[in-house]
């Protein structure tokens, strides 16, 4: 059930639980176009400070658009702007949430400010903020 801009609130927060598939880096490489040896090549990815394959960045940085899209607001909702700062990586297999929380509302724009955290266990991979404009009411 979307959220409405009248409904939203500092503080409310959604949240966007998946586990990362070999299948799902393939099908972002294939879809993105970044085919980056870090994300396919165990051998290559072996000499990189991070020692196996990382799943892609902004894959995990899409959970947040699930999170507005399809949580909170919801349907409806127009994406304006996202900010990241990617702070550790995502492996294949690793459970990654992602955590939307409304920092600010200004009703009469129908915009909405989030803080955008995706983490993996209790370690933070992706921080940032998302900017949207909220669905209004069904008159």
């Amino acid at each position: 059930m979307p959220y409405y801009i009248d409904e939203l609130k500092p503080g409310t927060s959604e949240s966007f639980t998946r586990t990362v598939t070999e299948s799902d880096v393939e099908k972002f490489g294939e879809v993105s176009g970044d085919m980056n040896p870090a994300h396919f090549d165990e051998e290559y990815a072996k000499t990189t400070m991070f020692k196996t394959r990382i799943a892609h960045g902004v894959l995990s940085a899409s959970y947040i658009s699930t999170v507005l899209g399809m949580k909170m607001p919801g349907p409806g909702t127009i994406f304006m702007s996202l900010t990241t700062r990617f702070k550790a990586p995502v492996r294949i297999g690793d459970t990654v949430t992602a955590t939307c929380t409304v920092r600010e509302v200004v009703t009469d724009k129908r915009r909405v400010a989030f803080d955008c955290v995706c983490k993996v266990g209790d370690t933070t991979v992706i921080d940032g903020e998302a900017m949207v404009m909220a669905p209004a009411r069904p008159k």
